[in-house]
Formats: structure tokens, C-alpha cells, sequence
């Protein structure tokens, strides 16, 4: 009995986690840019919430910074991604919006294309060549979160209170020298 109730707790520790697949940062013409994938599902509350039309709101955070001996470790400005995603009733399809441009924002038959849009990162731009030194060392570390902050106010309660409202990963680091 013991068993499969941590078993229970378990898988549903596992399903309020984001999952770091891989990431990768490389060059791209004169800017870094970051490839990762993230794995994770919705929770039945927030899946339910969404089916309501509830916005959900995911972000992609970036730090970059180089270690410095003797003194605080130094800082590069990283842009943060964010995706909304949202469900369309009329048409019975969910969207998702880059927020780039209008064509931004591309319709899925089903919950699980829109939510592998935001699992796959491809290509997103990180930072100018130019605001690195060449030949140190850098550590890009990256997150993927839902932001509860986004949420109506009542739902936003209900992150205080349930795990089940909650969605992110562990920091991810990659050593990027240029």
C-alpha cells in the first residue's frame, strides 16, 4: 500500500514539472540563438482552464553570465521568450502566438501539436556576437515556466494553493566560449 501511494505522489510530482530534453547554443550569422526541447503535459486543471478560455502563458528565460575571478560574476542582457496558448471554441482549435508578428500565431487540430510548438525551441535568438569576449567562458542557463502571474485572479489563488497550477523547469546550463 505504501508503495503505490509514493508511486501516486510520484507521477503526480512528475506531471507539474517541465523537463529539459536538450539545448543547445550555436552560432547563427552574427547572433547566438538557442535550440532546446522540453517535455511536459498539461495538468487536468490547467487543461480544463484553458478549455474555458484561459490564456496560457509560457516563458522562456535566459541568463548569461561570465565568471570572473575576484569579483561578482558579470551579466549579459538575455531576452525572455514568452508563447500564449490559447483554445478557439468557434473553431474547436488551439492557438498558439509567438507574439513576433501576426503571422506569429499558427492554429493546431489538437492539444498536443500546440503544446509540441512550445515544447521544440528552434532558432531563437539569443544575443549579438558582438557582446561577448572572445575566448572567455560563458554559462547560458535556461528555463521553461508557466506564468502564473498571466492567470485571471481567482486561478491565481489557486497556485498558492495546488501544485497542479504550477509549471516549470529546473535552470538548464550549456558552456558557451566564443
Amino acid at each position: 500500500m505504501l508503495g503505490l501511494t509514493t508511486l501516486a505522489f510520484a507521477l503526480q510530482v512528475a506531471a507539474e514539472t517541465i523537463a529539459v530534453r536538450s539545448a543547445v547554443v550555436r552560432a547563427q550569422d552574427d547572433f547566438y540563438v538557442i535550440d532546446a526541447e522540453f517535455d511536459f503535459a498539461l495538468t487536468a486543471p490547467l487543461e480544463e482552464a484553458l478549455l474555458r478560455g484561459t490564456p496560457l502563458y509560457f516563458v522562456l528565460e535566459t541568463e548569461v553570465t561570465r565568471t570572473r575571478p575576484y569579483w561578482f560574476d558579470e551579466r549579459v542582457n538575455s531576452p525572455q521568450s514568452v508563447r500564449r496558448l490559447t483554445f478557439a471554441a468557434l473553431t474547436n482549435s488551439y492557438r498558439v502566438d509567438t507574439g513576433r508578428s501576426v503571422a506569429g500565431t499558427n492554429s493546431y487540430a489538437t492539444l498536443d501539436e500546440a503544446l509540441r510548438q512550445i515544447r521544440l525551441v528552434r532558432g531563437r535568438s539569443l544575443l549579438d556576437k558582438r557582446e561577448l569576449r572572445s575566448g572567455e567562458r560563458y554559462e547560458v542557463s535556461l528555463r521553461l515556466r508557466l506564468d502564473t502571474t498571466q492567470l485571471p485572479k481567482p486561478l491565481q489563488v489557486n497556485t498558492l494553493v495546488s501544485r497542479e497550477w504550477s509549471l516549470a523547469s529546473d535552470w538548464y546550463r550549456v558552456v558557451l566560449t566564443p
